[in-house]
């Protein structure tokens, strides 16, 4: 093999053969053993070079990587550590083709070669997943971007070929890729990077391996971004209105506001929205949710899309349920359940449910899990009201167990969970009831559920519920007629008093809802089509002569009742647990009712956040 050294002791000339070279390497690394450093200095000092190497020397460099690959079984751990140190500092970013491919080689055969090296040589690996700094600007350009591709590629060659020869290798993989994850004042290109690796571990030949690390450590990854990025850096809100008022009020400020200094402001319109803009934080999360959402959508695409949601959700269980300043980072699990309703946004509302109702769970838990399921319900676009209608049912079936068992009055700290589940089947009715009562089937349904009779119970939840959610759902429900009275509405009077908004005031529930309008610019565009804006809702007071109700109907008979229902009378919630037949669910909406001219609507939705710590949901 052709190499070219100097007159150093013990050379290496340009004729020398793979064989006499491999057995000057061996030399070498045994004469340090016997006290003799020259020959070992000499090919140290060929492998720590920080200068620009010349072709000569990059020649060198490969040869000596190539003739140590063969020699590894002379290293020793303590008498060889420049030359371990000197190699694990190496950087693929910074050579060529030759020597990435020589250096590679020599890992993978050294990690072979003892089980006291596979860690050193994983997390040299795994360190390459991080650019060095003096290469960022270069990866915003073309000849930056195949360096990448050529790096990561070499690198989960060689993470392959160790697992291959190493099988406790993964396990180390994943601690190595947990402990190298890089923190908040890392570069945005770094981190970004860093993610495309773990998510080509994820989708690659190690995914069976690896891929449920990777999913777990990249939620957690945008979690500790997301709570990173204060409320008081997105909105400043007037807490006396409501959700819906100010939802509206984005779309109004929107058409009329002009350009505002991206530095004095970190939340700005855009096409009709508000996102946030100008904030570092929000901008490294928003290019890590675009890679997210691609990699979603690869999964969906390559049919891999149903084992990674598992990993999600439980990703989302154990991470984002209980992250209580997260805003941004359950869309994955939306948009994932948005990619596939039938199967993913089924197991995400069955999971939410069963957390819900099961009392092995904490209250805050469980609370959490119905916030997350009415929010769902409520935006998502690609639900049918039929599909919404089967989980009201359950929910309110729920709540009715509970006030079955259960005397006293208002209490909101000690019936914390049933007072949430009554805020998420009014708020989802809000978004959801005039579609709902547009089917005569789905109007029987919700007609027979016992929902006055929770209203109207001692625990009186319209007092605890917050005062926005319960005015509006009161609104649509006087306007829609929904319940039955004698002769006159006292019945929504009595609880429209100002004694019920007061009180709402005082002992409002800890809650939010976790798929309010999503704030960040580029990956907006994945969650954009598949989302519910308030301004895209036609409520049961909104004016349309073609779907108006019948001003004469004052409510539906026992009997229309039972016709509706298919003979069978009002449903029977004698079961304390949920009933859901998730077979029979429809998942995919009709021509929604919902919405008006919704090519219209489209062009203004607002976008708000609710935030979790606003003083209307403390």
């Amino acid at each position: 093999m052709g190499a070219v050294g100097d007159d150093h002791h013990g050379e290496m000339g340009d004729d020398i053969s793979d064989y006499e070279l491999s057995h000057h390497v061996r030399q070498a690394l045994k004469s340090v053993l016997l006290g003799d450093m020259d020959d070992y200095d000499h090919i140290v000092g060929n492998i720590h070079n920080d200068r620009r190497l010349s072709p000569d020397e990059v020649a060198m460099l490969v040869t000596i990587l190539k003739a140590l690959s063969g020699a590894v079984s002379y290293i020793d751990i303590v008498h060889h550590r420049r030359l371990l140190s000197s190699i694990c500092g190496m950087s693929l970013w910074n050579y060529g083709p030759d020597v990435m491919d020589a250096l590679v080689e020599f890992v993978v055969a050294l990690a072979a070669s003892s089980g006291k090296y596979v860690d050193l040589c994983l997390d040299m690996l795994v360190c390459n997943f991080i650019p060095p700094g003096n290469f960022l600007e270069i990866l915003k350009q073309p000849r930056g971007l195949a360096k990448k591709d050529q790096v990561l590629s070499r690198v989960h060659s060689a993470l392959k070929g160790i697992a291959d020869l190493v099988p406790l290798a993964p396990s180390r993989l994943e601690q190595m890729v947990r402990d190298r994850v890089p923190g908040a004042f890392c570069k945005d290109a770094q981190v970004v990077v860093y993610v495309e690796a773990m998510l080509l571990l994820e989708s690659g030949d190690m995914g069976e391996l690896v891929g449920n690390t990777m999913i777990f450590e990249l939620m957690n990854k945008l979690i500790e971004l997301d709570v990173e990025i204060a409320w008081d850096e997105i909105l400043l809100d007037d807490p006396s209105k409501g959700v819906f008022v100010m939802e509206l009020e984005d779309m109004a400020r929107s058409v009329n506001e002009t350009e505002i200094d991206m530095e004095d402001e970190p939340v700005k319109e855009y096409s009709g929205r508000k996102v946030l803009w100008g904030n570092v934080l929000a901008e490294k999360l928003d290019t890590l949710m675009v890679l997210t959402f691609d990699h979603l959508g690869s999964c969906f695409k390559s049919g891999r899309l149903a084992k990674v949601f598992e990993t999600l959700l439980q990703s989302f269980q154990s991470t984002v349920l209980n992250a209580y300043k997260s805003k941004f980072a359950q869309f994955v699990i939306f948009y994932a359940c948005s990619l596939d309703p039938e199967d993913c946004g089924t197991q995400f509302v069955s999971r939410l449910v069963e957390i819900f109702g099961s009392t092995i769970y904490p209250q805050d838990w469980r609370m959490s899990a119905v916030s997350y399921l009415a929010s769902y319900l409520a935006r998502a676009k690609f639900l049918s009201a039929s599909y919404v209608t089967i989980i009201l049912e359950s929910l309110v079936a729920w709540c009715y167990n509970y006030c079955k068992n259960h005397v006293g009055g208002v209490n909101p700290k000690h019936h914390r969970v049933f007072y949430a589940g009554c805020q998420a089947i009014m708020y989802v009715l809000c978004f959801r009831l005039r579609s709902i009562l547009a089917n005569p089937l789905l109007k029987s349904q919700l007609v027979n559920m016992p929902l006055e009779q929770i209203l109207k119970h001692p625990l009186n939840p319209l007092e605890v519920c917050l005062p926005s959610i319960v005015d509006e759902f009161l609104r649509q429900a006087k306007a829609a007629r929904l319940f039955r009275v004698s002769g006159n509405f006292a019945f929504y009077d009595r609880l429209e008093s100002e004694l019920s908004r007061a009180f709402g005031g005082f002992e409002r529930l800890d809650l939010f809802f976790p798929f309010d309008p999503y704030l960040l610019k580029k990956s907006d565009r994945f969650i954009r089509p598949n989302f519910i804006y308030w301004s895209m809702v036609r409520t049961t007071y909104d004016d349309d002569d073609d779907d108006e109700e019948d001003d004469d109907d004052e409510g539906i008979s026992d009997e229309d009742e039972a016709e509706d229902y298919g003979g069978r009378g009002p449903m029977s919630y004698e079961d304390d647990g949920f009933d859901m037949n998730l077979n029979k669910m429809s998942i995919t909406p009709r021509n929604s009712f919902m919405f008006g001219n919704e090519q219209n609507r489209q062009m203004q939705m607002p976008s708000r956040i609710r935030p979790s710590t606003s003083p209307e949901s403390l």
